[in-house]
Order: structure tokens, then C-alpha cells, then sequence
């Protein structure tokens, strides 16, 4: 045997340095306490209208392949948001998308910018990817440094991502902010508008990514159904883009990937909105009570676009999580840095408020 060959099978190097994804924990039964997860951003609320019939007819045929052009999905995405039906993709979740864009664009070697703190999975895909990540900090106020972002682009960047609103922080930038931000990105590097949480957004100046989706060729708006639709259990998410990058999205999904029963339950999601936004707005109303409730506690909270509220809560932040699992309510803890917590049920947002003494502050 040649004394170069490896005497055993081994994965990729770069396999090696893929972090693991930490999952939200579920909720511990504690005795006399209903238990609430507030560790995954969750829509609290059950399925919307019609969307369980829709997927149980779907159900019925688990027999057969799904519709792999996801074909009644894309005419519905189309008409819902005025787009061509060439600009889609869909896949599982619009994590999926992203593992698949950074697979499309990237060499080994090629780097991607994004903030840091933003969505764990970036970093993952990235080192899936054999690209090479360059985090850059998020401001004191947890929100995007876009000027920062732009200095970051070297001619090995191949892509940018944009989380907004911020996963875990919680701001959004603003669509001046961002415009501006793009018109100063090179048009070779992907600019990723990753709108996750986009109907939760209720700041001034929100950012209109379809808009910027029309006028910079480079740019990718990624959306999920699993936030405010409430379709997490599914996985099904869409890119829109100019037609050749979603094409390159397609050509490198996986086959048979989004499920035919989810896709009929978005079909349906769509059809439901007005009973979406009525839960959306109540979900906001939460949000704002809970925001009102921490800072008159004492807390400084960053702004919450989304479902969710970060407590900075530095080197208190595991004991904060503790306190909080006795309490009946499992927070998502990020060691050393803070706590993201969903806005869940009326209770369980109580017993945040309830739980969230100033002695918990950092000093």
C-alpha cells in the first residue's frame, strides 16, 4: 500500500470542522406547571384554516412521489408576490435553501460574510460548503454593522448574508440601510436577504426585499412557512431570484425534497392569510407587552422584529436558562453571550415576566 494512502474511509476535511446545530429543548414536565417551549421561535397557534384538510387529502396518497416541480406551489408563490415563475425555489425550509446556494457558488476556499451573532446554521453551511466564513460583529444594540459587512468583501467573497430581522438578536435593518449596502457589494457576490421572520417586521423604513430583488441581479430573498405560517413540522421554505441563480437552486436539491403534503399545506397557508395576519398581530401585541415588561424591569432589550426577544445576559446566561427550565418554560440559551426567548402563549410570556428579575442582569 502506499504509505500516502489512508488506511481508513475519511470524510472531507472540512467535515471536521462542522459545528453541531444545538436544537431548542423541549419543555420539562414540572409538577402543577403547564410546560411551554419557548426555544425554537414557534407559532403557538394550531394550523391555519383549512391547512389540515388540505394535507390530510395528501396524506391519503403517501403512496405516490410528490410533485418534484412543486408545480401548484410555485403558481401559487407566483400570484401571491407578482413573480415569474422561473424566479422560485423551494426546498425544506429556507435553511435548505441556503445549504444549497452556498453549494451552487462556492469553491472551497471562497468566503461568505455574515454578522455574528446571526443564525446558527450559517456557520454549518458554510463549513459544509468547504467555503470559509467571515463573521462580523453585530453593533452593542445587536443589529447588523452593514458598513462593517461591505469593508469585509475581499475578491475571495463569493457571498453575503443578511438575517433580517436578526436571528437571535432581533432588530432588521432598514431598507435604505440595505439598499445602500448593496449598492455597494460587487454584482459577482450573492447578496442573501434571509427573511425568515419577515411578518413579524413593524419598524419604520421595513425593508421591501422584492423590490431590491428586481433592481440587483444579485440578490436572493430566502422565506420560510415555518415561522408565522406555522408549518415548522413540514419543512418547506422559497427563494426568489433572478432566474438563472434559482435555476442553480433547483439544479442542486434534493429530488423529492419538499413533501407533497407540504406543499399543499402552504397552497393552503396562502389561502388563509387574513386569519395569518390576525395571529401575527397578536403575536406582535405579545411581543411589545413582553418588550415593555423586561425594560421596565431594568432590562436593555435589544428591538424585536421577530418572534422572539434576546436577553443579553452574558456569563448569567446558563443560569438564567436553569431558572427558567424550573419555572416550566425552556428558553434557548447561547453561553457566554444570552438567551433567546419565542413569544409563546399569553402564560408562558407571564412567566417570562415573572422570571426575568434584575438579578439576572450582567454587571
Amino acid at each position: 500500500m502506499d504509505q500516502t494512502t489512508p488506511s481508513t474511509v475519511r470524510p472531507r476535511e472540512n467535515v471536521g470542522t462542522i459545528p453541531a446545530y444545538v436544537p431548542g429543548k423541549p419543555p420539562v414536565a414540572r409538577p402543577g406547571l403547564t410546560a411551554y417551549k419557548l426555544s425554537s421561535n414557534e407559532n403557538p397557534y394550531p394550523p391555519l384554516p383549512g391547512v389540515v384538510a388540505a394535507a390530510t387529502s395528501v396524506v391519503e396518497q403517501m403512496n405516490r412521489y410528490p410533485d418534484m416541480g412543486c408545480t401548484a406551489l410555485y403558481d401559487a408563490l407566483a400570484a401571491r408576490f407578482g413573480v415569474p415563475v422561473e424566479d422560485l425555489a423551494a426546498a425544506t425550509g429556507s435553511v435548505a435553501l441556503i445549504y444549497q446556494l452556498l453549494q451552487a457558488f462556492c469553491d472551497p476556499g471562497d468566503e461568505v460574510v455574515y454578522a455574528w451573532r446571526s443564525f446558527e446554521a450559517y456557520p454549518i453551511a458554510v463549513s459544509a460548503a468547504a467555503a470559509t466564513s467571515v463573521q462580523v460583529p453585530v453593533t452593542g444594540s445587536g443589529e447588523h454593522d452593514l458598513d462593517a459587512m461591505a469593508a469585509a468583501i475581499t475578491d475571495r467573497t463569493r457571498v453575503a448574508m443578511v438575517c433580517t430581522p436578526n436571528n437571535p438578536t432581533g432588530p432588521a435593518v432598514s431598507h435604505t440601510a440595505l439598499r445602500a449596502f448593496l449598492a455597494e457589494v460587487p454584482p459577482r457576490v450573492l447578496v442573501v436577504v434571509d427573511e425568515a421572520y419577515v411578518e413579524f417586521v413593524r419598524r419604520p423604513d421595513p425593508v421591501d426585499a422584492l423590490a431590491l430583488y428586481r433592481e440587483f441581479p444579485n440578490v436572493v430573498v430566502t422565506r420560510t412557512f415555518s415561522k408565522a405560517y406555522g408549518l415548522a413540522n413540514l419543512r418547506v421554505g422559497y427563494a426568489v431570484a433572478q432566474a438563472p441563480v434559482a435555476a442553480a437552486l433547483r439544479a442542486v436539491s434534493l429530488p423529492f425534497g419538499v413533501s407533497g403534503v407540504a406543499q399543499a399545506a402552504a397552497i393552503a397557508s396562502l389561502e388563509a392569510e387574513d386569519a395569518l395576519f390576525e395571529r401575527v398581530e397578536a403575536l406582535v401585541g405579545e411581543r411589545t407587552r413582553v418588550l415593555e415588561g423586561l425594560r421596565s424591569a431594568g432590562w436593555e432589550v435589544p428591538d424585536a422584529q421577530g418572534n422572539f426577544v434576546w436577553l443579553p445576559l452574558g456569563e448569567a446566561t446558563l443560569d438564567f436558562a436553569a431558572a427558567a427550565g424550573e419555572a416550566g418554560i425552556t428558553v434557548r440559551p447561547f453561553a457566554g453571550d444570552g438567551a433567546r426567548v419565542s413569544i409563546g402563549e399569553p402564560e408562558a410570556n407571564d412567566r417570562l415576566l415573572q422570571l426575568a428579575d434584575p438579578s439576572f442582569l450582567p454587571t
